[in-house]
């Protein structure tokens, strides 16, 4: 084989290769694929994506970033816009966020596979976004609450101070003595209910008998109610059918109390004017009945007065009687 040849396979070998490694490549990237459905969404930082980006779905790769520029309405945004595979259906409520798999790797395109309960975007919609926050903007973040984070470890410092304060107290006040009194007073407590045990126990006898007794006895009040509002039912239903006589009664009772204040009106009056007369009359009724008890107490005690004018000598001793 001469030299020309060789060259020749070795250059057909070289042109094969690299035709399959430009196939690989194509193929991998989704070229010769079949169509993709485009949409765009719009962001305040790319987060360092490019064309050719991945764009995943709920995490599977779907398809790749196609372009970026500024918003021409807002050029402080950029419009992103991208594409995926035709089946893959986006809802009306997907989100559009710049992920990366780990705090090492490339960043990319999620979208959210949203509820089942929302509707399907068309291709060519705008999706929701959501701003991507990256290492930056977290240590700028941090840094705006390194102040607070001061404050709230001085406060946490003064905090831990005061519980350090508070546990030295609690040392101080159980201490050794202090535990000993403690222990002391719940032995003596523990003491005096051992001791009043079956005094208590008698109590509680007594107390569930009370008990028992008060459930027949609420029950017997009922049944008392109960009849009382019988009765009461039976007196309304009698004034109800007899209210003209019970009319006729009250008007009867009202006249007679009248004339009962008339005669007491009557009588007040002749007291207050015979009130002289009338204490004389006491008056001399007393003195009668003093006279009269005099008299009396002189018959109990001298009978002989109502025969005798005069009472009779005293006796004296061994001299004769007196006829």
């Amino acid at each position: 084989m001469d030299a020309k040849r060789e060259q020749a396979l070795v250059g057909l070998f070289v042109l094969i290769a690299s035709g399959l490694f430009l196939f690989t490549v194509f193929a991998l990237t989704g070229a010769f694929g079949r169509g993709t459905a485009a949409y765009r969404a719009h962001f305040r930082f790319a987060g360092g994506l490019e064309p050719g980006a991945t764009v995943r779905f709920g995490g599977i790769k779907v398809g790749r970033v196609e372009g970026l520029r500024l918003d021409p309405k807002d050029p402080t945004r950029i419009e992103m816009t991208f594409g995926v595979q035709p089946e893959i259906r986006i809802k009306t409520d997907s989100i559009a966020k710049i992920y990366s798999l780990g705090a090492l790797g490339d960043n990319y395109l999620e979208i959210t596979t949203g509820t089942a309960e929302a509707g399907f975007l068309p291709p060519g919609s705008e999706v929701k976004s959501e701003e991507y926050v990256g290492f930056s903007e977290l240590s700028a973040k941090l840094s705006e609450l390194g102040p607070e984070a001061k404050q709230l470890i001085q406060n946490l410092n003064q905090r831990v101070t005061e519980l350090q304060e508070t546990i030295a107290r609690v040392n101080d006040v159980l201490n050794e003595q202090n535990r000993a009194n403690l222990n002391a007073s719940l032995r003596n407590v523990r003491g005096m209910l051992e001791e009043n045990r079956p005094k208590l126990q008698s109590t509680m006898t007594n107390v569930e008998a009370a008990s028992a007794k008060v459930g027949p006895a609420l029950d017997e009040f009922k049944k008392t109610a109960e009849r009382a509002d019988k009765a009461l039912a039976n007196i309304d239903s009698v004034i109800l059918e007899n209210r003209e006589d019970v009319r006729k009664a009250v008007a009867e009772l009202r006249r007679t109390l009248v004339s009962a204040s008339s005669l007491v009106d009557q009588l007040d009056r002749t007291m207050n004017y015979n009130a002289e007369n009338i204490d004389e009359m006491l008056e001399n009724i007393r003195l009668t009945t003093e006279n009269l008890k005099q008299f009396t107490d002189t018959i109990k005690a001298r009978p002989y007065t109502l025969i005798r004018a005069t009472s009779p000598p005293d006796r004296k001793p061994g001299a004769p009687s007196q006829p």
